[in-house]
């Protein structure tokens, strides 16, 4: 799926990964471009430098989604991709709030649940258009500082894995995206697991995406190192463990203390 002719709908468009794969849409030629985040001013600045349509949402809830959807319907035409992008990022372990827990559960998972509902019926009729989330290398391996950020991030992986199994072979191309360190707004100043291979640009990780996308190839990595580590962990699940433990108190402390 190349983004060019295309409705593209981008959630947390207005930084971050989100604002530059938005704008790498406008470049690589996309009909139309929606953009949506909770911070109205930024949203509207990104919008008009780049002449995207936005929409204030909070993907957390549906409604907002389905308002999303329709907008973007109602300006441009057929959705052809919707980028599911938000995250959030807390410190925190069993321990963490119930608010906490659900917050992130509703970012993270049912954000992308609510977009499939609301564009798949429409795609699947047409019998094409692309559904691309972002999870996390968290997903793929943990978190080291927040267990509520792994767990979901590794639910948006399986849930990904269930759209392309389901409506992969219907015209609809899906993608998640697993990047490792990302210089974005939830990049911490303070040393962390994620940035022990370095951290990319945002602009950076878009072109990888947009490359992604045309390949229509399932697994999107920033950094290449992260399948290894995969790897790794599939083939000795406990020898990956310790590991991590030596890592976490290399990163963050004896007895693991949250950085």
């Amino acid at each position: 799926m190349h983004p060019k002719g295309k409705v593209c709908v981008v959630t947390s468009g207005a930084s971050g990964i989100g604002e530059a794969v938005a704008r790498a849409f406008v470049a690589a030629g996309a009909r139309g471009v929606v953009i949506a985040d909770m911070n109205a001013e930024k949203l509207a600045k990104v919008a008009g430098e780049i002449g995207a349509l936005a929409v204030p949402t909070d993907v957390s809830k549906e409604a907002d989604i389905q308002a999303l959807v329709a907008a973007a319907e109602a300006q441009f035409g057929q959705v052809d991709v919707f980028y599911s992008n938000a995250g959030i990022s807390r410190p925190g372990m069993e321990n963490a709030s119930d608010a906490d827990w659900d917050l992130n559960w509703r970012v993270h998972v049912l954000s992308h649940v609510f977009a499939a509902r609301a564009v798949v019926p429409g795609m699947l009729a047409r019998g094409s258009g692309y559904l691309l989330n972002t999870a996390s290398a968290a997903g793929l391996l943990t978190s080291m500082n927040s267990m509520a950020y792994g767990v979901t991030k590794s639910a948006a992986v399986s849930l990904a894995e269930h759209l392309a199994i389901q409506y992969g072979d219907r015209g609809i191309g899906v993608s998640v995206l697993c990047p490792q360190s990302v210089l974005t707004g939830m990049t911490s100043a303070r040393p962390g697991a994620a940035s022990v291979d370095g951290v990319m640009t945002a602009s950076e990780v878009a072109q990888i995406v947009l490359d992604a996308m045309v390949a229509e190839r399932f697994l999107i990595l920033s950094h290449q190192t992260v399948q290894q580590y995969e790897q790794r962990k599939a083939f000795d699940r406990d020898r990956w463990l310790g590991g991590m433990r030596r890592l976490r108190d290399r990163i963050y402390g004896a007895a693991g203390k949250s950085a």
